[in-house]
């Protein structure tokens, strides 16, 4: 068992050996160019990095999505939605959020 493991990580580490990374400007080509592409793929990349340090606070404070969900009144799934960095959130949810793990929401 150990032996076909480690076979197995052996194949996954060949084949990230061999991966191409691109740039957004070789993966999209003109269209990155183009306002709306820029202006989009800033929010999408916001909202991201919302969600990763939404995720780290609440990780560092050694809370759970459910616990958390409780702290704040809102359904487990409103959290995991924004750790998950794939739908909008409202300012509020955002700011109850975040101050129940210590941080503020800050406009700039």
């Amino acid at each position: 068992m150990k032996q076909a493991n480690k076979n197995a990580k052996t194949q996954v580490a060949q084949r990230n050996t061999k991966l191409k990374w691109y740039t957004v400007g070789q993966t999209f080509g003109k269209a990155s160019k183009e306002k709306e592409f820029q202006r989009s793929y800033k929010e999408e990349t916001s909202r991201i990095k919302i969600a990763q340090a939404i995720r780290e606070a609440r990780v560092a404070k050694k809370l759970t999505q459910v616990a958390l969900a409780k702290r704040v009144n809102m359904p487990q799934s409103v959290i995991a939605r924004l750790e998950g960095g794939n739908h909008g959130v409202s300012l509020d949810t955002l700011s109850k959020i975040a101050h129940e793990i210590g941080k503020q929401v800050e406009l700039v």
